[in-house]
């Protein structure tokens, strides 16, 4: 018998039914050329150190992500960062990946839904998103993703969609969904790390990013339990050429 799936303490959209294809992706470093968490908690709360010692530990599963990344924004709060200050940091310091404006116009032409699946916060994607794409571009595209609760007090702390479950959003849940329709679409799913580890099983085709700088942790995941995936350097790798999907899945590189 399966589990029952992690209780939501925040809405999904509906899902897309009756399309031929639906595209699903994290956020943070994969449509961005950097994650807003880790630089946050890098340039503002405990520093890169500590938050690689965390990420190992998250990967030989001795703490949670859920629990870890908790412990990476408290450190940015610590520090005495208001929530709208770390938005507007983020706003002036992450960068698009530069082939996802590309990407997203070819999916939109041919009718393919495009949603972020991320465990990063609604209101930080969203201010970095309209920076990025324009606010027309990003009020289309569909964000399940965790959110934020603000203290009187001035501080703030992430508001898990799935507290009970050790990914605080278990990125499963809004794949599943389209995999019990009577006609399932195919599922593409892109991601870069740990908070992406949830997901990796349940996708019809995997996209892993390849960042320069390493931290290439959900591809060692993949490769350590022989999940097929796909690495990508950035989105224009991703679009249809010429060899097919079990073409580029045998080779391991679009």
């Amino acid at each position: 018998m399966s589990a029952a799936p992690p209780e939501s303490t925040l809405p999904y959209p509906p899902i897309h039914k009756d399309k031929k294809f639906v595209v699903l992706s994290d956020w943070d470093g994969t449509i961005t050329t950097y994650d807003s968490n880790d630089y946050m908690t890098d340039n503002l709360g405990f520093g890169r150190e500590r938050r690689r010692e965390l990420n190992i530990d998250i990967l030989e599963d001795r703490i949670t992500f859920r629990d870890a990344f908790r412990e990476m924004l408290a450190s940015v709060v610590a520090k005495g960062y208001s929530f709208e200050e770390c938005k507007d940091i983020l706003r002036k310091n992450i960068k698009l990946d530069p082939g996802f404006k590309e990407f997203y116009a070819w999916c939109k032409a041919n009718d393919i839904p495009v949603i972020i699946v991320s465990s990063g916060m609604t209101p930080t994607i969203r201010a970095v998103l309209t920076n990025l794409v324009g606010e027309d571009s990003a009020n289309e595209i569909e964000i399940i993703s965790n959110d934020v609760d603000l203290n009187p007090d001035g501080t703030w702390e992430i508001k898990f969609r799935h507290p009970t479950s050790g990914f605080g959003h278990d990125k499963s849940q809004a794949i599943l969904p389209y995999r019990d329709l009577a006609n399932p679409p195919t599922l593409f799913f892109f991601g870069d790390g740990v908070s992406d580890m949830s997901a990796a099983k349940h996708a019809n085709v995997l996209f892993v990013k390849e960042k320069d700088y390493g931290e290439n942790d959900l591809a060692a995941y993949c490769t350590k339990l022989g999940i097929k995936h796909i690495l990508f350097s950035d989105f224009s790798k991703a679009l249809p050429g010429e060899k097919s999907v079990n073409e580029v899945l045998s080779i391991g590189h679009a």
